[in-house]
């Protein structure tokens, strides 16, 4: 993967912006603004930008049918009508504790739904990742300040995360067929000491591992034994995740928490 050319696919400042997800059956890209509890969508197909509001803060999403959405929010997972915009509750994620709210998220080639929850001022420990399939949902890492990069590979067979504070990315082995652990996580990537911080991943066809760099400007791109095959620059400081947008394209969310400056998605 090489640097190409960026452009600016939306003008609009995000105070911490996320989850970004590409839906092919509608062309359409999502990402949320986690703090302004707002969903965000670009159409590709008619060149359209629209917002949709949102109860409570939320960050990430999947698709579960053509008219249903599926929403991770602070409290859990709720559904979606793409129709009416109704919320519907699926699974409860410690709603019952404000402290904590969601973060990074990703769907397993099986259609299981690893999520994560974290403090809200990213209290020490605060947050754990969780897998959701056919309707039970387990804890799978507890004691997690920040987590990120969850991601899987191709096959479905190995999973990756990261507790931002640790600046390590893990790699686990997984079940195909389920989407759950089924060995010992292992550091696959030590980037403790080097500019930057982990933040959201994804996985191309060839298995390798694409990563935001919270504060570097940049998206690192590891072969699958954790070798860095090149590094991406990006117009923003704080770039948060990436999506592949069909065959050629990447769309990266940014955020501008703690700035003075406008980031951007592009």
């Amino acid at each position: 993967m090489q640097q190409s050319a960026i452009d600016i696919l939306c003008e609009q400042q995000c105070e911490l912006g996320e989850g970004p997800f590409y839906c092919s059956r509608r062309d359409t890209v999502f990402w949320f603004d986690i703090l302004a509890k707002k969903r965000h969508a670009y159409d590709f197909s008619t060149d359209t930008k629209s917002v949709l509001l949102l109860p409570e803060m939320a960050s990430a999403m999947a698709v579960i049918d053509d008219r249903t959405d599926l929403i991770l929010t602070e409290s859990g997972l709720w559904s979606l009508s793409v129709a009416t915009g109704a919320f519907a509750p699926v699974a409860s994620i410690e709603a019952d504790d404000e402290t904590t709210r969601s973060n990074d998220a990703r769907v397993h080639s099986s259609g299981a739904f690893w999520v994560s929850t974290m403090g809200k001022n990213a209290e020490p420990n605060a947050g754990a990742i969780y897998h959701f399939r056919r309707g039970k949902l387990t804890k799978l890492f507890s004691d997690v300040t920040i987590p990120n990069s969850i991601c899987f590979a191709p096959d479905g067979a190995t999973a990756y995360y990261t507790d931002n504070v640790t600046q390590k990315l893990m790699t686990v082995d997984a079940d195909p067929d389920t989407g759950l652990p089924t060995g010992e996580p292992r550091v696959l990537v030590d980037h403790s000491g080097q500019k930057g911080g982990l933040d959201g991943a994804i996985v191309d066809t060839d298995g390798n591992i694409l990563i935001a760099l919270w504060g570097a400007g940049q998206l690192n791109h590891y072969a699958p034994n954790g070798t860095l095959i090149n590094t991406i620059r990006v117009p923003v400081t704080q770039p948060t995740c990436s999506a592949f947008v069909g065959k050629n394209k990447i769309v990266v969310t940014s955020a501008r928490r703690g700035m003075n400056t406008a980031a951007k998605i592009c």
